[in-house]
């Protein structure tokens, strides 16, 4: 069953799809996900279906959500501000808490790309995330940037976007609009992930708050909560090396896996060996069913592996 929800986020109206598992009895409650998508994308899109189909089957609720000018949501079109997207994902999760289904101290954050990247930092700063899945994320937008843009030239032409980017607002008040694979390159053959509706231009400041967006200065903060970092170990996207630095900021209970036949965009391609990783995780650190007399994390509680697959 799903129902649609709008919420506010500083004074914008958000559209998000609250969906309930099967089975579900009257007065029951169960623990939920929050699914953000990724950059410039919408709640349709297969990074975001494939991971609430999977859950619901699991017995989760789930609740997906455009952020804040993007999809059916308010807000300038295409005005991505890392921290402002942080905001519309606490604002989500105070809405999913308040859902009559839902278990309120046990909501997870499962995120791809950007989305990782809001997920982490938002249970960094945010102690209402009981656990984080972090897909293809980041954790450093300045070294993210340096490992998209290799070459010493192309990392040139980016720091001089951004620089026009500023002189242009300075003379004509208007943010300088640019193209999202000069901010983010994606390769051809990957570009048929991109859902009907993204974004394909934005104004340079989405470019410069991701540059200075940094959630491995905060995934220390995460434990004793539950992060399952995912990384293809050959990303054409986001490079690998961004999973395996948050990996060794974050406290314990702490897993990562790098997948070898997989690619920047996992759970739109349905791998299978991705799917059996998240739900022996999730068994193990996150199940439906809390056993009896079982809370939520504190800290002090430590446990976890490094799994490299």
């Amino acid at each position: 069953m799903e129902r649609s929800v709008r919420f506010q986020s500083d004074g914008l109206s958000l559209s998000g799809i609250l969906r309930l598992p099967d089975g579900l009895r009257p007065g029951e409650r169960r623990p939920a996900f929050i699914v953000l998508h990724g950059f410039g994308s919408n709640k349709k899109a297969g990074n975001v279906l494939k991971p609430v189909q999977m859950l619901s089957e699991l017995g989760y609720a789930t609740f997906r959500f455009d952020m804040r000018g993007c999809g059916e949501s308010e807000g300038e079109r295409g005005r991505l501000i890392c921290t402002e997207q942080v905001s519309d994902t606490r604002a989500a999760l105070s809405v999913v808490a308040s859902q009559p289904e839902v278990e309120a101290d046990r909501i997870g954050l499962l995120g791809s790309s950007f989305g990782a990247a809001v997920a982490v930092y938002t249970a960094g700063v945010d102690e209402r995330v009981a656990c984080v899945v972090s897909s293809g994320g980041w954790g450093n937008g300045e070294r993210k940037f340096r490992g998209q843009h290799a070459t010493p030239d192309a990392y040139a032409r980016f720091l001089a976007m951004l620089q026009e980017g500023r002189r242009h607002k300075e003379a004509t008040g208007e943010s300088l609009r640019v193209s999202r694979y000069d901010i983010v390159p994606i390769p051809d053959h990957l570009r048929g992930h991109l859902i009907e509706g993204s974004i394909l231009t934005f104004p340079v400041e989405t470019a410069q708050s991701m540059f200075d967006f940094r959630a491995e200065d905060v995934v220390g903060n995460i434990a004793p909560r539950p992060l399952l970092l995912l990384h293809s170990s050959e990303d054409s996207v986001t490079p690998t090396e961004q999973s395996m630095a948050m990996y060794e900021r974050a406290g314990q209970p702490k897993d990562l896996h790098l997948f070898a036949e997989t690619d920047h965009f996992m759970f739109d391609e349905s791998n299978t060996r991705v799917r059996t990783v998240v739900v022996d995780w999730l068994g193990r650190f996150f199940p439906v069913d809390r056993k009896e007399g079982q809370s939520a994390p504190r800290r002090g509680l430590h446990a976890g592996t490094a799994n490299p697959a």
